[in-house]
């Protein structure tokens, strides 16, 4: 962790130090319509959000398996995922270090700019495993805006997650709370596998 902290400071003294576009030196202030940090003007407002790359990557690319796709993920999950962080309901040093960074317009423009992405392709040719018992309960909400896609975020990622809510290691979310410890492992497992493939 202290790592990748590290090299999210690293990244952000980069960004800082890099020469200003024409756009961003013409911008007189920085911000787009209504006051709102606008990050394609906004030199310091950009490298905070440039920091996410070090471990989302850009483009929806996978870096770490551990760690979950934000590219295009619904802009309301990701607005709640940093004020969690942000206020310890949601646990991750990381995570604490860089909502603490932002201001709260700025997890605000964050959640929309990451919302706004193109989330990743399927692989050209993969098929779909078969559903695994239990998945419509997840897909009653998943399926929605109002709750995280989960289609094609990595196995790993989602079997952790899973294993949090079953074992009460996080505890942001009173449904998943309630569902994960009644589903055995190997069925949570299958579930990761048969989302993760979609």
């Amino acid at each position: 962790m202290r790592t990748q902290i590290s090299l999210g400071v690293l990244v952000v003294l980069a960004a800082l130090a890099a020469p200003a576009s024409l756009a961003a030196q013409a911008a007189p202030a920085n911000t787009a319509e209504g006051g709102a940090p606008d990050p394609t003007t906004d030199r310091e407002f950009s490298a905070k959000l440039s920091v996410c790359n070090a471990c989302h990557d850009v483009s929806g690319r996978r870096k770490y398996a551990s760690i979950p796709v934000i590219w295009g993920q619904q802009e309301n999950y990701l607005l709640k995922q940093l004020r969690e962080f942000e206020s310890g309901a949601r646990t991750d040093e990381v995570m604490l270090w860089m909502a603490k960074s932002l201001t709260p317009q700025e997890l605000r423009v964050a959640a929309t700019y990451f919302a706004k992405q193109t989330w990743p392709a399927r692989s050209a040719g993969a098929a779909s495993p078969p559903p695994p018992p239990g998945i419509a309960g997840c897909q009653g909400c998943h399926d929605t805006a109002a709750a995280p896609r989960l289609a094609g975020q990595s196995y790993e990622y989602l079997v952790e997650a899973m294993r949090r809510f079953a074992e009460g290691e996080r505890k942001n979310s009173g449904i998943m709370m309630k569902m994960m410890p009644s589903i055995p492992p190997a069925e949570r497992e299958a579930m990761a596998r048969y989302l993760s493939g979609l």
